[in-house]
């Protein structure tokens, strides 16, 4: 008589725990990346540059701070251990990410103001902001709170929206791309290189594409066991894009060096979710394993 295995603690196949390992195997320290080039070529930008980059890493850093705080509810009401485990991680890389922005201003940044004579200034001030990023942090707060109110499976198809397919998954991404190639040496050889940000943010990218990926796992799972109809991913994202598109800085100011035209941020944000939506809503598609997700191809 053969003898059935027990089964184990933890499910090793689990889609959320493979996605756990490769946070586990892909870790990254914001302290050890080198800022010193940086420091040199913020001279090298002119003032609508450097006005630019502050704005940028201005709003990012609030975000990051954001999604760090808000998060919390989802961990409360997950059910599988491995979702558990992989929200273990994501906390964790979320609070490295805004470790990563404070270290830029206060290393990078604030050298740079003293140099040219500038005010000092910090990541937090009021007139990095505008009232529509404001609403966007605001709405994804209340859509992550209400879990602990009803968890039911739309509010956590909401929650999804708002934070992983909405703030992280076009927000977020999308201006990560667009610092990148503009700080990129490969991208403008004739433009000021900081290669430190780079670095920094091409982490972040891989980190923010598992959480994307995981988000639209557990979206697909929603619709596909017919807990909830697409249409209610498509109109909450809806909803926000008036705010996200108000809230990504506009490249295009007048400036001698070369810049990322706002156009191709936009063409990118609107070819990357509509290849999401297809993914979850579409049974013959599938989301993409996460060394895909994590890969910056782009």
């Amino acid at each position: 008589m053969s003898k059935t295995e027990p089964p184990m603690h933890i499910d090793t196949d689990a889609r959320t725990f493979r996605y756990y390992r490769h946070a586990v195997e892909k870790h990254w320290d914001p302290h050890d990346i080198d800022l010193a080039a940086d420091r040199a070529a913020m001279a090298d930008l002119d003032d609508v540059g450097f006005e630019g980059i502050r704005r940028a890493l201005a709003l990012f850093g609030a975000g990051e701070d954001a999604v760090a705080e808000d998060l919390a509810p989802l961990a409360v009401v997950l059910d599988d251990f491995e979702d558990q485990l992989f929200i273990t991680t994501q906390l964790y890389e979320e609070a490295k990410h805004a470790d990563f922005f404070d270290r830029y201003w206060r290393e990078v940044i604030r050298p740079a103001e003293d140099n040219r004579g500038a005010e000092r200034t910090s990541p937090a001030d009021e007139q990095w902001f505008s009232e529509e990023y404001d609403e966007l942090f605001e709405r994804n707060e209340r859509a992550m709170a209400r879990l602990l109110e009803a968890d039911t499976p739309e509010n956590r198809a909401k929650a999804y929206s708002h934070y992983h397919m909405t703030v992280e998954g076009i927000l977020a991404q999308t201006g990560y791309y667009g610092l990148t190639r503009q700080f990129d040496e490969d991208t403008y050889p004739d433009a000021p290189h900081l290669p430190g940000l780079v670095d920094g943010l091409t982490q972040i990218r891989s980190d923010e594409g598992r959480h994307v990926g995981f988000g639209m796992a557990k979206l697909k799972e929603l619709v596909e066991t017919e807990r909830v109809d697409s249409a209610v991913i498509e109109e909450t994202v809806g909803e926000l894009l008036p705010l996200v598109q108000a809230s990504i800085p506009d490249t295009d100011a007048e400036t001698d060096q070369p810049s990322i035209e706002s156009n191709e941020l936009v063409e990118y944000a609107t070819s990357k979710h509509g290849q999401r939506m297809q993914q979850i809503t579409v049974a013959s598609e599938s989301i993409p394993d996460v060394d895909e997700l994590t890969a910056l191809g782009d």
